[in-house]
């Protein structure tokens, strides 16, 4: 089937609210771990802590180490009313989320408001007092746009990147299906332990689980690992209210790549490879289309390698991955790029053939999602038997529950 004409309704199983976890477990580690087995189909249960033991030795694991950032910003106008700014992307004046991060001053973002017919044209301000940082933060509308809204943000600390002012200034926006208020705790918990660039609005919640304790047995076992960032966008939670795939738009995200992790990329496609998360698996085979587009065309900047919705079923299906991203590397190396920095739209769905990633882990994720059609492309239609054994078997489900590893469906 062609994937524009894959039906969401299809994609939908029965998620009862008490199998949605509304907090994580005390340690991180100890969730549940589903291993789904590609020769058989087989599942058993197992242990985030025992992990290293269900991958083979000399594999990569590859992490997103991407950041969330506190990008709720709530104001309260002298009525009282209170108005709640989401900041979602930064504008597209600014050439990627570091770039616009790092800020002094003033910057422009994109934004979804809440209460934002009580919002009229006045400049929005908030006093913030946090031991010995103070400053104010004013919020300025500039327009509406399509489904979000461009607003000017300014603070008087002159010293201060905008990444600063979210993390005094604003709340971590957990997703909206928790159905509560942030706690003290989500700071720590709602965040992996190796996250280190600002710019996601969610977590990429397969590496909640991972401890230092993993790491280190990863490390005995010669299991390597490397890093790539993709920025999580509110679209992620985006519904699927099309009848059809050719009428949903994906969300577009920013990945940032360093070649480096492209080359190790390439000298471990004959060992496995395994991504940790639905972003990580994303950004990996999002490379090897950029490298598709490297190899097929002149390319004068780095905007036209970005990746749309189609593109990776449009474009050519024969270039080898080691060629691809050896391509891309070229290119970037041609073109002075230590990094790659770029945007991707690819929707991963029944019908696409995972191009360098082996296996994904993964949580388990909302019905009626794209991360389900992401999800049956490596799986098949075993992923409702997948789902139908984490029900029976009390799993806990979506950003703070268990996971599972996911082999790829040989078939």
């Amino acid at each position: 089937m062609n994937p524009k004409e894959i039906r969401i309704s299809d994609f939908t199983y029965h998620l009862p609210e008490e199998k949605i976890a509304k907090h994580p477990l005390e340690k991180r580690d100890e969730s549940k771990l589903l291993v789904y087995q590609n020769e058989n189909g087989d599942i058993k249960t197992s242990n985030y802590k025992k992990i290293a033991s269900e991958i083979p030795e000399n594999s990569l694991l590859v992490f997103n180490n991407t950041k969330v950032v506190e990008a709720r910003l709530l104001f309260t106008k002298n009525t009282g009313s209170v108005i709640e700014i989401f900041c979602l992307e930064p504008d597209d004046k600014y050439s990627d989320i570091t770039t616009a991060m790092l800020q002094k001053q003033r910057v422009y973002w994109k934004c979804l408001i809440g209460g934002a017919k009580k919002w009229k044209e006045e400049i929005l301000l908030k006093t913030i007092e946090d031991n010995e940082t103070f400053f104010e933060l004013t919020a300025k509308k500039i327009e509406k746009r399509n489904d979000y809204f461009l607003v000017e943000l300014s603070w008087n600390d002159e010293q201060l990147s905008f990444a600063e002012v979210l993390h005094f200034a604003g709340k971590i926006p957990l997703p909206p299906y928790l159905n509560r208020e942030v706690e003290d705790g989500d700071k720590e918990t709602y965040q992996t332990v190796y996250a280190k660039y600002d710019g996601s609005v969610a977590a990429p919640t397969a590496g909640l689980h991972f401890s230092e304790f993993i790491f280190k047995s990863l490390e005995q076992k010669k299991i390597a690992v490397d890093y790539v960032t993709l920025h999580v966008g509110a679209g992620t939670f985006k519904p699927v209210k099309a009848e059809t795939m050719q009428e949903h738009e994906m969300h577009s995200e920013f990945i940032d790549v360093d070649i480096n992790t492209i080359k190790n990329i390439i000298n471990n496609l004959s060992n496995k490879i395994i991504v940790v998360g639905t972003t990580s698996l994303r950004t990996i085979e999002s490379l090897y289309w950029i490298g598709v587009k490297a190899s097929q065309q002149s390319i004068g900047n780095v905007q036209q390698l970005n990746i749309d919705q189609w593109d990776c079923y449009e474009l050519p299906q024969n270039i080898e991955p080691k060629i691809a991203l050896e391509n891309l590397v070229n290119w970037m190396l041609m073109n002075n790029h230590s990094k790659l920095m770029a945007k991707t739209q690819i929707i991963i769905a029944p019908g696409y053939e995972l191009k360098i990633a082996n296996g994904l882990i993964t949580n388990f994720h909302q019905p009626n999602s794209t991360l389900l059609l992401l999800i049956s492309a490596i799986v098949g239609d075993d992923w409702r038997k997948i789902y139908n054994y984490a029900l029976e078997n009390e799993y806990r489900f979506l950003s703070y529950g268990d996971g599972s590893l996911l082999w790829k469906n040989k078939q």
